[in-house]
């Protein structure tokens, strides 16, 4: 590293799951790594963004939002997420949920405040965390269920904890947390004076008949919870970089500040776009389930029928698989030699884990093309004759190492 730069670079390693594309490019893999869908948004969402730059919306929005969008999203979260929110003040639109996090942690965690995350987390959680001087603790969700430990929560907080960050449904587990385990979360936020930040972007997409609960909705956490969500994942845009931050005026406030010097504001015309997204009848819901629910089904059955044991997900479009049945102590090596050697790229475990500590799981996404899918299954069944073959070649996969 330069002798010019500055030490908080340190707090950020490279995206291993930006750099499994990255090798999934050059060895032309199947990339079931990176959780971008290959499919567009809907057709009335790409007419509107369309609309929007012909009809000049292509300076900047309001730094805060679109009044369209925030309208918008007003009425979505009153109906969906049972949060009554105003959209003149208790709405900020950020450039993704990526900025909703570190703008939210930026605004509230002060050098030596203590952070409780939830692990496997999304690996964004805990840079930003250090950036903002703050002290991670974590707790983990143990397969198979991935059910919070009432006790190790209970642990983590102490009278230095100013955070708790949750990812409801969680990237990359799939779990979807219960009512009492939020109820749980509630109650030690009120108790320790904590505040919640909750990242819901896969809040639509839930099997099985679970629901989605939003922390936010439960007495008493409105006021103290910022909910981050965006249309990434919904509605296929994880390019538009379209994301918001819902919560009480006051608590919102900071949040709006550091965005307006961050980003300035999200792309104006996306906005619009983003607007006619939200007005989506239940329908597009519904049938968005159901295309996930056929490719989750897809992945858990090449997944058996190659020898993985998983952990079935409730929600998103992630799969945990376990390699322990392959020879490989390292999922860094496994990784590896899948995506050179099998031909599938997928996502070391450990990533997902403080100091890469578990190093026993993949994760696989499926927010892919039916055709796609199977065509990795075919790789996939070459494992069946490779199985307990080791490799400890991890040359060119960058180490992990702690932030």
């Amino acid at each position: 590293m330069s002798k010019y730069l500055a030490s908080r670079v340190g707090y950020f390693p490279e995206s291993v799951i930006r750099l499994m594309s990255q090798l999934a490019a050059k060895y032309g893999a199947v990339n079931l790594a990176q959780g971008s869908p290959d499919f567009n948004p809907p057709s009335e969402v790409l007419e509107a963004a369309k609309q929007a730059l012909d009809a000049g919306y292509n300076q900047y929005a309001i730094a805060w939002g679109s009044p369209r969008l925030r309208q918008a999203l007003a009425e979505r979260v009153r109906k969906y997420n049972n949060i009554e929110i105003d959209p003149e003040t208790e709405v900020v639109v950020t450039c993704g949920t990526t900025e909703g996090m570190v703008a939210s942690i930026l605004s509230l965690v002060e050098p030596g405040e203590e952070v409780v995350v939830f692990e496997p987390f999304y690996e964004n959680y805990v840079p930003d965390t250090l950036l903002a001087g703050g002290v991670p603790r974590f707790v983990e969700l143990k397969p198979p269920s991935f059910a919070v430990d009432e006790e190790e929560l209970k642990n983590a907080f102490t009278n230095k904890t100013k955070l708790v960050i949750l990812n409801n449904p969680n990237n990359p587990s799939g779990k979807v947390f219960t009512y009492e385990e939020l109820k749980l979360i509630r109650d030690l936020c009120v108790d320790y004076d904590v505040i919640a930040i909750v990242d819901e972007v896969y809040e639509y997409i839930v099997y099985d008949g679970l629901r989605h609960i939003s922390l936010a909705s439960l007495d008493g956490m409105f006021e103290r919870t910022l909910t981050i969500s965006g249309i990434s994942k919904t509605y296929n845009a994880t390019g538009w970089r379209v994301g918001w931050v819902i919560g009480e005026q006051a608590l919102l406030e900071g949040v709006k500040k550091i965005h307006e010097f961050l980003t300035v504001g999200a792309p104006n015309p996306l906005q619009e776009a983003a607007a006619t997204a939200l007005s989506l009848p239940d329908e597009y819901y519904r049938w968005l389930v159901e295309q996930y629910d056929k490719r989750r089904m897809i992945m858990l059955r090449i997944l058996e029928e190659t020898g993985f044991k998983y952990y079935k997900p409730q929600a998103a479009y992630y799969v945990l698989a376990d390699i322990t049945g392959f020879g490989f102590e390292d999922d860094n090596a496994f990784a590896e030699f899948l995506v050179k050697d099998v031909g599938v790229a997928v996502v070391p475990g450990s990533s997902f884990y403080h100091d890469c500590w578990r190093k026993d799981m993949v994760r696989f996404q499926f927010a892919r093309h039916l055709e796609i899918l199977e065509e990795a299954g075919k790789r996939l069944a070459r494992l069946s004759s490779l199985r307990g073959q080791a490799s400890q070649r991890c040359g060119e996969l960058a180490e992990c190492r702690k932030p």
